[in-house]
């Protein structure tokens, strides 16, 4: 294995870093949210954030070594398809069966 240049290590190295806060929000979004809604937003934002810091930094790694990075091209596209489809899924399957929401109702709104 090459020796990789400095600038390139200390680009993995904060994409990696970046992404392991995002996804460390994320699981601290997961315990700390009350109700499910709420809970929702987390893994789909922050977590898919982390997850593609880490991809990024893997692709970074693999263009270096001049590899082309197709195997974490792919793996990114399909988590930002993914993420928010499954999330949206979750979202009507949750309004259909009508879970609660400790979300306060806009004073506007006539209340249920």
């Amino acid at each position: 294995m090459q020796e990789l240049h400095w600038v390139i290590q200390a680009l993995i190295s904060a994409l990696l870093v970046i992404g392991g806060v995002f996804a460390l929000v994320g699981a601290v979004g997961m315990l700390r949210f009350p109700d499910f809604f709420m809970r929702l937003h987390a893994p789909t934002k922050a977590s898919t954030l982390g997850v593609g810091g880490v991809l990024l930094a893997s692709l970074f790694l693999h263009w270096a070594q001049g590899d082309y990075g197709l195997h974490e091209l792919l793996i990114t596209l399909f988590v930002f398809v993914t993420a928010p489809v499954s999330a949206n899924l979750l979202a009507k399957a949750a309004l259909h069966l009508r879970v609660p929401s400790r979300a306060p109702v806009p004073p506007d709104q006539p209340h249920p």
